[in-house]
């Protein structure tokens, strides 16, 4: 079977069981609606909050997950390691040194369809730990993608927004999908760049917004308030699910349409009594 454009379903970082949960219960739903071809998920906080294991690895390909993406907690969790090493599906930012387990990229099949996709996984530099050069990697990655397929989608967990911007600028038209992740605030700045690629500064995240950034508030007020450490707390109420869908050119690799999902939306305007 071959189609003229392919439906990519993204889910912004999932926080602990209040997003797992929220997941598995809207999920099978927002790939039906949207008809999505391939759903790519950031699962780095998704055991309680930091990193990721193997019984949650498991629960996201049940639902219909195709590949997990990564970021700065990746390696939280040692005992995944020699899963992460196993599982080409499974993907943790390209640009940490060599040595460390796991894949930064892959090209896989699209299920049901007579074409692949590249998805990279990037960390920025900026307000972070100072790994290799995500630019240089991203060029060096995608030449070696674009030898199998022209749709090409990129996870960026990065901090700074300007950033993510200029490696947005820079490999436009060069990828399909440029998605920001990290930051767990949904921005409203979806669209599409001069030379056809789809851009979000952050998809947002899945989980507690009850919260600060799907942590405990109160825990989290506190080590601002005092300035020491203190133990992070989950969060849990008020949960929704910060998603993006793009439709894909399959023989130019162009993004023809990008589109925040927001389930359940805010509130936005007091309901009156």
């Amino acid at each position: 079977m071959s189609k003229n454009l392919v439906n990519i379903l993204f889910v912004g970082d999932i926080v602990g069981e209040p997003g797992l949960s929220l997941l598995e219960t809207i999920l099978p739903s927002l790939i039906k609606k949207h008809e999505a071809d391939f759903v790519i998920a950031n699962g780095e906080n998704s055991h309680k909050g930091k990193g990721i294991n193997r019984s949650i690895i498991r629960r996201l390909y049940d639902l219909g997950v195709h590949v997990i993406t990564g970021g700065n907690h990746s390696f939280a969790k040692w005992k995944v390691f020699d899963y992460m090493k196993e599982d080409g599906n499974i993907l943790r930012p390209m640009n940490y040194p060599t040595g460390n387990p796991g894949y930064g990229f892959g090209i896989y099949d699209i299920p049901e369809i007579n074409q692949k996709i590249g998805v990279l996984n990037l960390q920025g530099r900026t307000f972070m730990n100072p790994i290799d050069d995500p630019f240089s990697t991203a060029d060096w990655v995608i030449e070696r993608m674009k030898e199998q397929t022209d749709l090409i989608f990129v996870d960026f967990h990065a901090e700074a927004t300007a950033e993510k911007l200029a490696l947005a600028w820079h490999l436009d038209g060069e990828i399909s999908v440029f998605v920001g992740t990290h930051t767990h605030i949904p921005t409203n700045d979806a669209r599409l760049f001069p030379r056809g690629t789809g851009y979000i500064s952050d998809v947002g995240m899945t989980g507690s917004f009850d919260s600060v950034l799907g942590m405990d508030k109160n825990t989290s007020m506190k080590r601002f308030m005092l300035g020491t450490p203190h133990r992070y707390k989950l969060a849990d109420g008020n949960n929704h699910l910060c998603a993006i869908t793009a439709k894909v050119d399959t023989q130019t690799g162009d993004c023809h349409h990008i589109e925040p999902i927001v389930y359940p939306s805010f509130n936005t305007s007091k309901t009156e009594q």
